[in-house]
């Protein structure tokens, strides 16, 4: 409060009544703003009326919750005059602070440099978030009679023990917070628990207890364009995007996603500028939305995964014809939602594998094939089109597309030779391939090369250095290692700082291992039916030499749910 701006505030009053009836008298918000208030602050400090306040640095205007107006053309008009009143006196001792969720009306007028944006969720603490609950509660515990009855004969409400669990599940959000308090406290709420005592155990649970909370907010931009496929990408992506990022991944513009989260905003962050990905305020929203008896329209299908995978493939292939040095250049600044694509589009395939339908793989084969054409000799490019065709092949048992696949997987490991941290992969999808045509064919060789490329262990380096700090007479960790090779005959990098003593695992009698084969494979998901013949068996039986282990590895190979048996 200002004092001395009272008779000016009072002349202007006196001058236009309408000045102070906002719904008569068509005078502008603006008008009202620059005749009740800047105008009159101004008439003080330039007659240099004695306020004692103004030696102490300049006054603060706080402007909370603009995004709560429904006028969305006078918020503009709001924050246009402000601009102004300050273009026209930018050392005037008055400064505006303005609190509003992302809203793209106010975002875009408030985006110029006389402006400073932050993001308050930089620099809020879980301490922040239970005095605002302290606050809310206590304001509303004060305005609700049945909730002060309540306290009455029970004592406080909620206990100190459920504000803590409150403030750990709201994460540090004053949006989230709000929408939870406003859903414990909310009043008449048809069909659900009749009062907030009965709401609270709901909040505290979050997973499911927040489904009706998700679902009233969700229903605010459900009419609007591309919803269901924004909100599907938000709750099955593998890693956060921002706004730009998922806009690129769908193949839509960025203000068209804007658009449906402004009015999430109380479940998922919505972050002020593009360089930060959009986030869930609580991890229920997630199983909510992939849970289809609990979110019913909003149901986040896994068949979605499918247009993910798509969409991955096309966004590649896209900045590719753009830049064909894309993914090569360590300097390189390389879009989000290219290196998404790049990293998750196997995981998106592998998600979706059940709803593909051979069109779809179709067309995915053909961005492959695009993709490695524009980048040769690209290994996770590569990888990513052999895996397209093996489960092509999978589906119509095609042999063509299985050859194919263990070719580009060839490609793939001589392109990662060790110790290439991606190896082991490219080695585990090599021995998929080949595993996938024996069951089809039957082939041994198939079968052999499978296992024999086993003996390269995952991450190997990583283990073995690590076993070499275990040498010390003072360590009572020992390792039992079972491998088909000897391992310091491997030659792996390392092995020689290790102390390893050897023993050889004598072979059991080949009608063991042959009564063996007889029972698991019985148990073999084989390809149209088919089953392991009397020659397979000789076969197999021949090829373990005796070793179990190397029986066990043959049938866990072939029916991955049973390779702990044995």
């Amino acid at each position: 409060m200002i004092p001395q701006t009272e008779p000016f505030i009072r002349e202007a009053v006196q001058a236009n009544p309408a000045l102070v009836k906002p719904n008569e008298g068509g005078v502008s918000l603006r008008t009202r703003m620059q005749r009740l208030v800047y105008a009159p602050f101004k008439a003080v400090v330039q007659e240099k009326k004695r306020v004692r306040a103004l030696t102490q640095g300049p006054f603060l205007m706080v402007l909370d919750g603009l995004d709560e107006c429904d006028n969305k053309d006078e918020v503009q008009e709001l924050i246009d005059g402000i601009l102004a009143f300050f273009n026209e006196h930018p050392l005037i001792p008055l400064r505006v602070f303005v609190t509003s969720r992302v809203e793209e009306h106010i975002q875009s007028h408030l985006n110029v440099p006389a402006v400073m944006l932050d993001n308050l969720v930089d620099h809020c603490s879980d301490d922040d978030i239970a005095m605002f609950l302290e606050i809310l509660f206590e304001d509303g515990c004060r305005r609700n009679s049945v909730v002060r009855a309540y306290v009455q004969q029970h004592g406080e409400w909620p206990t100190q023990s459920d504000r803590h669990k409150l403030v750990e599940h709201i994460g540090g959000s004053f949006i989230f917070a709000s929408a939870v308090f406003k859903f414990i406290m909310a009043t008449n709420a048809i069909g659900g628990p009749p009062t907030p005592m009965d709401r609270l155990p709901l909040a505290l649970k979050m997973n499911p207890g927040l489904d009706g909370l998700y679902t009233q907010t969700l229903a605010r931009s459900m009419h609007l364009a591309h919803f269901s496929d924004i909100i599907s990408t938000i709750a099955l992506l593998f890693a956060p995007l921002p706004t730009s990022g998922i806009a690129d991944l769908l193949g839509i513009e960025t203000y068209k996603v804007v658009n449906v989260l402004v009015n999430l905003q109380a479940i998922i962050q919505v972050p002020g500028t593009d360089d930060i990905p959009v986030t869930l305020c609580h991890t229920s929203l997630r199983d909510f939305l992939t849970t289809k008896s609990r979110s019913r329209d909003f149901f986040a299908h896994p068949s979605h995964h499918v247009r993910l995978f798509l969409h991955c493939l096309e966004c590649k292939v896209k900045h590719l014809r753009q830049n064909p040095g894309l993914f090569i250049r360590a300097s390189e600044q390389i879009p989000v939602s290219a290196t998404y694509a790049l990293d998750y589009s196997i995981s998106h395939l592998e998600d979706g594998l059940g709803s593909l339908k051979l069109t779809e793989f179709d067309c995915a084969i053909r961005f492959c094939r695009e993709a490695v054409e524009l980048r040769p000799g690209t290994p996770r490019l590569v990888g990513i089109l052999a895996n397209a065709v093996r489960r092509r092949g999978g589906q119509t048992g095609s042999l063509t597309d299985f050859g194919e696949a263990i070719s580009l997987h060839r490609e793939t490991l001589e392109l990662q030779p060790s110790p290439h941290p991606d190896r082991s992969y490219s080695l585990n999808n090599l021995s998929n391939a080949l595993l996938d045509r024996y069951r089809v064919t039957g082939t041994i060789a198939d079968l052999e090369e499978a296992i024999s490329l086993l003996h390269e262990w995952r991450d190997h380096p990583t283990f073995i250095k690590a076993l070499a700090h275990l040498n010390s007479q003072s360590h009572v960790v020992k390792f039992i290692i079972t491998d088909r090779l000897n391992p310091c005959a491997c030659h792996f990098p390392g092995i020689e700082k290790i102390s390893i003593r050897t023993y050889a695992l004598g072979p059991i009698s080949n009608e063991v291992i042959k009564a063996y084969f007889h029972k698991y494979l019985e148990t073999v998901p084989w390809v149209d039916g088919r089953q392991a013949s009397p020659a397979d068996v000789e076969k197999l039986t021949e090829l373990s030499g005796g070793l179990p282990v190397w029986a066990a590895t043959v049938i866990g190979l072939l029916s991955p749910d049973l390779h702990h048996q044995g």
